[in-house]
């Protein structure tokens, strides 16, 4: 019967104590480097693996991070999730991953879940369908660090780490003007989320810049974040609809972006008549046809930050009750 080794087995064979063993496995800094070696290539010649449920028991902690994002192939959260693991697994944290499709039913099954798992913390970005944050607002008063990426609330004080939305929009829709288009409209998520705001006034403050009237019959919002076709569709029918209708589409959101395109294509517009613009981080945005500049926004890096003010939340010995929002630079992609 398969036994697997201990850190006494180690002990033992290296006439240590348990005790410097366990300090030498966490790098403990009161244990000197050639022990350190010596205990490191010892424990993985006999395949040790540590005991997170006995960790988690001695140290009241699951050593589990919980993260609720609204779309797993989204580009810009897969990207997300690919940076907080890359940090997270270096300081001996799972993740637990789950989508909420931007309901908000299923993101308060989905954190409440978690919330039962026992997780450390909580990294979250908002679906397009939550406006009432009271379950999250319960979880913080109680004790559970959370920690907001991307889509952010004001509504808890907390860290949070977010792109430059207002300076990405304004950039793209800047592109649209210099390239000659005046009838310019915004494709739009749903109107509850920071992102959704904060790009708007972008866009709102490029046209007033460039002298070009605000209309607001070429605003459109997707209230589903663009996981509904149809709706897209039928916003983008709806635009080419109107009697004055637009020459270019400024699209605030990366799933958006994809099925207006799609729609466009399906629609059998001539891509010379109206010009598009767009938040990506599809890695395939270069072949999309029709083409479209498009905002990139620094997705890895974020998720890195997003989990190292988490565990800076989860690790602290005391109380943090001061927060920061870190907001991150976007890159504008022009059509060649």
């Amino acid at each position: 019967m398969y036994k697997p080794a201990t850190i006494k087995d180690i002990a033992l064979a290296l006439k240590l104590s348990p005790s410097t063993v366990s300090r030498a496995l966490r790098d403990g800094y009161e244990i000197s480097t050639a022990t350190k070696k010596v205990v490191m290539e010892y424990a993985k010649k006999v395949n040790y693996q540590s005991n997170p449920i006995a960790l988690s028991l001695k140290n009241r902690r699951s050593y589990s991070i919980g993260i609720v994002v609204p779309k797993l192939a989204n580009s810009f959260f897969s990207q997300a999730i690919a940076g907080i693991e890359s940090i997270a697994y270096e300081r001996g944290y799972h993740t637990i991953i789950t989508q909420t499709h931007d309901s908000s039913e299923r993101e308060l099954i989905n954190v409440n879940h978690l919330a039962q798992r026992s997780v450390d913390g909580l990294l979250i970005s908002m679906s397009a369908g939550t406006s009432d944050y009271g379950f999250l607002k319960q979880l913080h008063n109680d004790g559970l660090p959370i920690v907001f990426f991307d889509r952010i609330i004001d509504e808890i004080e907390t860290f949070k780490v977010t792109s430059d939305n207002f300076s990405g929009a304004y950039k793209a829709t800047e592109s649209l003007i210099k390239s000659g288009r005046k009838k310019i409209a915004l494709l739009s998520n749903a109107p509850q989320l920071s992102i959704t705001n904060e790009r708007l006034s972008g866009y709102m403050k490029a046209l007033a810049d460039y002298h070009i009237p605000f209309r607001a019959e070429l605003i459109r919002n997707c209230s589903k974040g663009g996981n509904d076709y149809q709706e897209v569709e039928d916003a983008v029918k709806d635009l080419l609809a109107t009697p004055n209708k637009p020459d270019a589409i400024f699209i605030s959101s990366d799933r958006i972006s994809i099925s207006c395109i799609r729609a466009l294509k399906n629609l059998n517009f001539d891509p010379k008549e109206i010009a598009i613009a767009g938040f990506s981080n599809s890695d395939v945005v270069d072949l999309l046809h029709p083409s479209l500049s498009y905002v990139k926004q620094k997705s890895f890096e974020m998720g890195q930050i997003a989990v190292e003010m988490l565990l800076r939340l989860i690790e602290s010995k005391y109380p943090i009750t001061e927060f920061e929002t870190r907001v991150l630079d976007t890159e504008l992609h022009l059509i060649k």
